[in-house]
């Protein structure tokens, strides 16, 4: 069943290589992937096991931290992530980000409840490891109702 999540991650990322030149943003040997997607695009029975609304005016941030190295990328890293989200009006709502962990996977989600056609931009910080500094990344989406 959490296998389907993860799935649905992956479904994910291609439509952000669309709405981005680059699903991710690199800090030094650190790379932050990231995605925004549509709650009604995970199943009903998945969203209970995680807590998730699903809505056509809900949507899901999703992070995720990995580190590079001379054998390859790493598996998901644990992390702290918080944000921001704020709409050209400038309100501003903060982001509440659940840590999921599968298999080798770690991810980290942040539900949004938005208008149609709202422009968000959204501020994120990932601390990769205690004491570090944060890595901040900054990118704006226009959400959609989903019909």
């Amino acid at each position: 069943m959490n296998r389907w999540l993860l799935i649905l991650m992956m479904f994910a990322l291609p439509a952000t290589l669309q709405a981005a030149n680059e699903p991710f943003e690199t800090f030094g040997e650190y790379k932050v992937f990231y995605t925004v997607f549509n709650s009604s695009f995970i199943k009903p029975d998945i969203a209970r096991t995680y807590n998730i609304t699903r809505g056509k005016r809900h949507v899901l941030v999703n992070i995720s931290l990995i580190k590079s190295g001379p054998e390859g990328d790493s598996e998901g890293l644990s992390a702290k992530v918080k944000g921001t989200a704020a709409n050209l009006m400038q309100q501003q709502k903060t982001l509440k980000f659940k840590e999921i962990k599968e298999q080798d996977a770690v991810y980290y989600l942040a539900p949004l409840r938005f208008n149609d056609e709202e422009v968000m931009n959204f501020k994120i910080e990932v601390t990769a490891t205690p004491g570090a500094r944060p890595f901040t990344l900054e990118f704006s989406k226009t959400l959609y109702v989903d019909s």
